[in-house]
């Protein structure tokens, strides 16, 4: 039973449902008109813990699952943390797929990304290159994860029958992103620099690498969209590409998010930081072919991603941001007495 199918009141799980990607979910099902929406954060659930993924299966017997959940980051983080975004993500992997076969769950998407295919792929990226060369050294811990849930609802759809789907997105942006400096992916770390630069009154921005890589970019929206195209309209056996099919150079990115951001700030670029693949671009013919095509065009996504950040910022609600402190009021003692 696809979700074309599936009744309003139906049991649907978003593993990570806090996150970019889970949040745009959320509101792509409710937007449909879905009200049996389950989720768990983090304190309520380990999803690294079998047992504990069992026990929540078993009382809360989703029927549908999107699992989104995982350990993510950029450059930096990839580099400093490699044991956590290998452990975090197999086991993540591991405990909701098992799960999902025990108490027979009817349908699973897993969501991977595009760093599973090797570092010099033929560009764009079609699905049938992966595992044909090495991976790119800065994420690889990060990958082999990845390519092990792949692996994993292969591995379950053809021993058990179960209808567990894979899509591979490009990079990804917008609402609900992890805008931390230290962890983040490129575009919300560029977001949030030029942000502090601006109030700051600096006179430029200085950026990672050569600004020559030339990358893909998703808005979270159009992702979520295609997450729910492809439980409508796939079953097949092998991951399916998710992404524009279009890129360009990390300085154009940089230049545009500057244009929506603060437009006088200059633009410098530290050489001596790693750059990562030289090039990542998917082919997304197999999923233009099934019917889906992207709708946020990069500027419009970039303007409305920062045009959020400034409002949540006021909020205190950007995740990755510490909250600005309280303005102090004068105590009694300092302050002016009366004449």
């Amino acid at each position: 039973m696809s979700l074309l199918e599936t009744p309003l009141d139906a049991r649907i799980y978003v593993a990570g449902h806090r996150g970019l990607v889970g949040g745009a979910v959320m509101r792509r099902l409710a937007a449909e008109g879905f009200t049996n929406l389950l989720t768990a954060t983090r304190d309520e659930l380990d999803l690294r813990d079998q047992a504990a993924v069992d026990r929540w299966f078993d009382r809360e017997r989703p029927e549908y699952v999107y699992l989104v959940a995982g350990t993510v980051g950029g450059i930096w983080a990839n580099s400093r943390r490699p044991a956590e975004f290998i452990y975090d993500n197999l086991m993540i992997h591991a405990t909701v797929v098992h799960a999902a076969w025990r108490t027979g769950v009817k349908k699973l998407l897993y969501l991977g990304s595009s760093c599973i295919y090797p570092r010099e792929a033929a560009q764009p990226m079609a699905e049938d290159v992966l595992l044909t060369g090495p991976l790119e050294p800065t994420n690889e811990p990060y990958a082999i994860a990845k390519i092990a849930g792949i692996k994993l609802c292969q591995a379950y759809r053809r021993q058990y029958g179960c209808d567990f789907i894979s899509a591979m997105p490009t990079n990804l942006y917008g609402p609900g992103d992890n805008f931390d400096l230290e962890s983040s992916h490129v575009l919300p770390a560029m977001i949030r620099k030029f942000h502090e630069a601006r109030e700051r009154r600096d006179r430029a921005v200085t950026l990672w690498g050569t600004g020559a890589p030339r990358r893909e970019f998703l808005h979270a929206d159009d992702l979520a969209d295609a997450c729910l195209f492809l439980m409508r309209e796939y079953g097949g056996d092998e991951h399916v590409n998710v992404g524009t099919g279009e890129d360009l150079p990390v300085r154009s990115l940089a230049e545009l998010v500057r244009d929506a951001v603060a437009p006088d700030l200059a633009i410098e670029w530290d050489t001596t930081k790693p750059d990562g693949s030289p090039r990542k671009l998917l082919d997304v013919s197999k999923l233009r072919d099934l019917g889906w095509r992207h709708r946020v065009d990069i500027g419009h996504g970039i303007a409305s991603t920062y045009r959020w950040f400034v409002r949540e910022l006021a909020k205190g609600g950007v995740r990755g941001v510490p909250p600005a402190p309280e303005p102090q009021t004068p105590s009694a003692a300092s302050s002016p007495r009366p004449g």
